[in-house]
């Protein structure tokens, strides 16, 4: 017989790992968090990562990416010895945009601003995600409009990277291919251009 609340429970922790996570729920009947399934977050972030995660698992194919609205600006981004000191090298992979998303001002998990993706010889893969909110004064010198999303603060602010481009806040979230300084570092040394 299962004990009462123990058939929801185990319910959410097979959907969790139905949808190729690693579970960071409540160990059935334990009491105990389980380790968290994403490095330098809590358990309760990683469930909300893991709920991402799922959700955008469809964009592991660029083609829906595409369909839904996301389109290349950018070519594969590496560290180079110009580009950010205080980063940790790697890359970052080609910035998918979506303009409706970047347009609408407003952060919801599970509809990125940016997809990331990285060269492979099998094609584009799913590497990050990124969020993206432009400074309201666009200052530099200013940060009392700093968004935060899963619990971290957003990097920034940050002049634009591209002509055009506004002073901005952003997240790298790397739900999609492992992070080993942290999941929301913005460089991974895992991530090369071809």
């Amino acid at each position: 017989m299962i004990a009462p609340g123990t058939k929801g429970r185990l319910a959410a922790l097979l959907a969790t790992v139905a949808v190729g996570g690693v579970a960071a729920a409540t160990a059935a009947g334990a009491g105990h968090p389980a380790k968290s399934a994403f490095s330098g977050v809590s358990p309760s972030v990683s469930r909300q990562l893991l709920r991402t995660k799922a959700a955008l698992a469809k964009y592991r194919n660029v083609k829906r990416a595409k369909a839904d609205g996301y389109a290349p600006a950018s070519p594969c981004e590496a560290k180079t010895a110009d580009k950010e000191a205080s980063s940790d090298g790697g890359g970052m992979g080609i910035h998918y945009v979506s303009n409706a998303a970047m347009a609408d001002g407003k952060l919801i998990p599970t509809r990125p601003e940016i997809l990331v993706y990285a060269p492979t010889a099998k094609g584009p893969q799913l590497v990050t995600t990124e969020y993206f909110q432009p400074g309201a004064d666009q200052k530099t010198s200013t940060d009392g409009d700093r968004p935060a999303l899963f619990g971290r603060a957003f990097d920034g602010p940050m002049l634009g990277h591209a002509p055009g481009m506004p002073v901005h806040y952003d997240l790298h979230v790397w739900l999609f291919t492992h992070k080993p300084s942290g999941t929301f570092a913005p460089w991974n040394p895992n991530v090369r251009c071809r």
